[in-house]
């Protein structure tokens, strides 16, 4: 068991603040997360912070996020006050302070993304500290391809005997597997391609413990702080 794990805030501190805000975010910095997770739709030519292609969950608004305009989407309340925000807001809110997972939601926020950060390496941000990702392995290739120096990780929803032979060849750094589908033969593989392995989500300590037992690298939480003290307290092999 690795004493290395590493913590991905799912969405910030999701467990203790409304998700995907600026709110969410510093609190999971505040908790020592070593990484930040946050999801990305397209609307009104801006790449919106929300998870849902719809309003009503996370939100006081309604509708399709990419169908409403930037205007609208940002006069929403997203929970405590906090509102929609942008990419570009959540770079700087983050800055050198944890790295950062962008997840790719939805149709052309691979050109976008890829742009913007291709534009923020220019202005010092470390690409490492940067993994781009998706479930749509199509939209992750194409990003790769506008944006080479920025490491991409595969999201899977299901694991098929080639799953991780295809994020080697789709020169991929890593792959998220859904936690109850991550296995010790799947991690074995993964890490004999060299790829790392981010399972989500892991919320309570059985289920840090199982993850990290079975290979993982790093795991998505709604409550960081829960696979730090887990990590923390690890004295050697288990």
């Amino acid at each position: 068991m690795k004493s290395s794990l590493l913590c991905f805030a799912h969405r910030g501190a999701s467990g203790y603040e409304p998700e995907n805000t600026l709110r969410a975010i510093e609190k999971a910095i505040a908790l020592g997360t070593d990484w930040i997770e946050v999801d990305v739709h397209l609307a009104g030519g801006r790449l919106v912070v929300i998870h849902d292609e719809t309003l009503e969950r996370t939100t006081d608004g309604t509708g399709s996020v990419r169908e409403r305009s930037f205007a609208y989407l940002r006069s929403l309340d997203a929970g405590k006050g906090e509102k929609i925000p942008t990419l570009e807001e959540v770079l700087a809110a983050v800055r050198s302070r944890a790295g950062l997972n962008i997840e790719l939601k939805a149709p052309r926020t691979e050109a976008a993304a890829a742009h913007l950060l291709e534009a923020e390496i220019k202005r010092g941000l470390d690409p490492e500290g940067i993994i781009v990702s998706s479930f749509d392995h199509r939209r992750l290739s194409r990003f790769r391809r506008l944006a080479p120096a920025i490491r991409t990780g595969a999201l899977l929803g299901r694991i098929h005997p080639g799953a991780a032979a295809f994020a080697e060849s789709s020169r991929c750094f890593s792959v998220h597997p859904a936690l109850g589908l991550l296995t010790r033969e799947f991690a074995r593989a993964a890490h004999a391609r060299g790829l790392r392995v981010y399972a989500y989500t892991a919320n309570t300590e059985p289920e840090i413990r199982r993850a990290a037992g079975l290979g993982a690298d790093g795991l998505f939480s709604d409550f960081p702080d829960r696979v730090r003290a887990f990590r923390d307290s690890i004295r050697g092999p288990i």
